[in-house]
């Protein structure tokens, strides 16, 4: 009786976890690391990292992070803008903390392999800020 119990409990377990799909790893912000405005500024100054601005052409154009690609102007040849190395560093950001257009450009750029994606929590708003524009 005890093996019935424990094998429909398992059972119970497995068919609930089969109906219940976690959220992929690509979508999900907490697989992102937060970049600080003086860490952005540094490898933006020394072109170590791809740069992704996922804010409106007209935000882009008032402002951006140096270096920045908008990601609007290239996400249908988004691969081409790329690093080689799927290890080089890629940084998505967009209007400010509460913003979360940044995670298209993430999300893309870890689907095709890349695996060193930071996030600048701040976005525009804060890099402006921090850089008096």
């Amino acid at each position: 009786m005890k093996t019935l119990i424990l094998l429909s409990l398992v059972l119970s377990a497995s068919a609930f976890a089969a109906n219940t799909k976690p959220k992929a790893k690509c979508d999900d912000e907490a697989n992102y690391p937060l970049i600080t405005t003086a860490e952005l500024k540094a490898v933006a100054d020394k072109k170590e990292a791809t740069i992704f601005d996922v804010n409106s052409d007209e935000s882009f154009k008032e402002a951006q992070v140096t270096g920045a690609v908008h990601y609007g102007s290239v996400k249908g040849a988004f691969a081409k803008h790329l690093p080689k190395s799927k290890d080089a560093m890629i940084v998505a950001y967009c209007g400010g903390p509460a913003c979360t257009a940044w995670l298209k450009a993430a999300s893309q750029a870890c689907k095709a392999g890349y695996t060193n994606i930071k996030h600048y929590k701040e976005g525009i708003s804060g890099w402006k800020k921090e850089q008096h524009i």
